[in-house]
Order: structure tokens, then C-alpha cells, then sequence
């Protein structure tokens, strides 16, 4: 059997690229900010146990705290109401975390409206120019908002009406939900809804869905742009916390270097 050496070697010698799709995780990255009365998670800090002191001469180490849906992360089907009967992050199938990577470029839509939203007939014509989705594909939605993923200001983009980001059409996330190819849907946005989410029926439509369909979301992407719209690959990496409805991931995409 020749795959892995063959993957290995193309991945040593330059002709497929690793690109790294995660934002950093440290106390500024920006996270979701809901409005009163529901309560927020924790933004994550670090607590140095020891750092080659008294407490741990050799050593340096800390305690993490963090909530589970901070900086770039998996949405479990448990996360959400419709999903409650579903998988936590710890049981999602590894196979499933890995699949084609379809890029849909929508940012001069959402440079021009920041509540731009994908619509059915946008997928449709992505399909007609790249092909139909394969199975386990993940859709991921290009918009530009990782250029404010070091501004948690810009990256909500809220004014006294609520957050003003990009997302998916209720229709559209329903009928998303009932492709079979799809795995999951990534965005560069805080959260796999447009920040206008709410007001959309059913609320939060991308949640109630897909995560009601045993299918997974991924926010908080970066570099999209170094991905075609076809052709490469995505590996999702979430910690398997038990009982956990999300997860901070790593998230890489596999790329032939002649491809962008």
C-alpha cells in the first residue's frame, strides 16, 4: 500500500501544502457576546502553575480556562436544541472530521453587506461551475471576516440593533440540511449564523438545522483565501471532551501547491 508514504512524501517535498485555517487562541480572541439575560461563556485566559520556579523547577506549565465555543471551534449536534439527542463532541466519527473542502468566495457580497446571506441559488450555481458536492463534503463560506479576527470590535461588527456578519439563508440552511454529501459547514464569522440570526425563522437557522441533522459546524476560520474552490481537503481536530457540545479545534487544509 503506497497512500500514506505517497501522502507523506508529497506533503515533505512541497507539492501539497499544510494550511493552517485556525485563529490564534489567547485572551483577546474575539467571542460571542450575547445581550442580556442570557449569560456568556468564559473568555480564555491561561494560569501559570509553575514556570521553572519553586513550584516546578524544571518545568513550566499552566491551567487553561476556556469556554467551548471560543476562537475556532466544532459545533456538536448537542449544542443546540433540535440536536439535543445527538452526538457530544467526544462521539463525533473521525471520519466525519475529515472530507472535501468546498469554497464558496462571497466576500465582495459581504465587503459590500456585512448582512449579505447565502442563498440556495448561490450553491446551486457554485455546483454548475465546480461540480456536485462529494460525499462528506464540508461547505465552507468565504467572506473576508478573518481580516477582523484580531479586532473582536470589527469581528462582531454590532451596533444598537445587534451584530452585523454574514451567514446562510433559513432556506437555505434547511435544504443544506437535507444534502447527504455535506459533513458540516465552516464560516469566518463568530458563530455558523449570520449575526442577524435571530430574527430569521426558526431563530438561529443554521444551528437548527444542521445540528438537528447530525451535521457539524466550524467558526472562526482563517485563510480561506489560500484555498480553491475545489480540489483540497480539511481536517478538523476538536479535543474529545466528554459530554462536551463543542470543542476549540485545530483545523487544517491539505492543498496542491499548484492550486489556489
Amino acid at each position: 500500500m503506497t497512500l500514506i508514504p505517497e501522502l507523506l512524501s508529497a506533503i515533505g517535498s512541497g507539492s501539497l501544502r499544510v494550511v493552517d485555517l485556525t485563529n490564534r487562541l489567547q485572551a483577546s480572541t474575539p467571542a460571542l457576546r450575547l445581550p442580556e439575560p442570557f449569560a456568556n461563556l468564559i473568555d480564555f485566559s491561561l494560569e501559570t502553575v509553575s514556570a521553572y520556579d519553586e513550584p516546578g523547577p524544571f518545568w513550566k506549565h499552566a491551567n487553561i480556562h476556556t469556554g467551548e465555543h471560543v476562537g475556532t471551534h466544532i459545533d456538536a449536534p448537542v449544542h443546540w436544541i433540535s440536536g439535543r439527542d445527538g452526538h457530544d463532541v467526544s462521539q463525533l466519527p473521525p471520519e466525519r472530521l475529515v472530507g472535501p473542502a468546498a469554497v464558496l468566495d462571497f466576500t465582495a457580497e459581504a465587503t459590500e453587506n456585512p448582512d449579505f446571506l447565502l442563498d440556495i441559488p448561490h450553491v446551486q450555481a457554485w455546483e454548475e461551475t465546480h461540480g456536485t458536492f462529494e460525499p462528506g463534503t464540508w461547505l465552507l463560506l468565504r467572506t473576508g471576516w478573518d481580516r477582523y479576527a484580531e479586532d473582536e470590535r470589527a469581528f462582531l461588527n454590532a451596533d444598537t440593533t445587534g451584530s452585523h456578519t454574514p451567514g446562510f439563508t433559513a432556506a437555505c440552511a434547511e435544504w443544506l440540511a437535507g444534502r447527504s454529501e455535506i459533513s458540516g459547514v465552516g464560516v469566518e464569522t463568530v458563530g455558523i449564523d449570520a449575526g442577524r440570526g435571530a430574527e430569521l425563522i426558526p431563530p438561529f437557522p443554521v444551528h437548527y438545522h444542521l445540528l438537528g441533522a447530525d451535521k457539524y459546524g466550524i467558526t472562526s476560520l482563517q485563510n480561506l483565501g489560500e484555498l480553491p474552490p475545489k480540489g483540497a481537503a480539511i481536517i478538523v481536530a476538536p479535543l474529545p471532551i466528554v459530554g462536551g457540545t463543542g470543542s476549540p479545534a485545530r483545523v487544517y487544509a491539505l492543498v496542491e501547491a499548484a492550486t489556489r
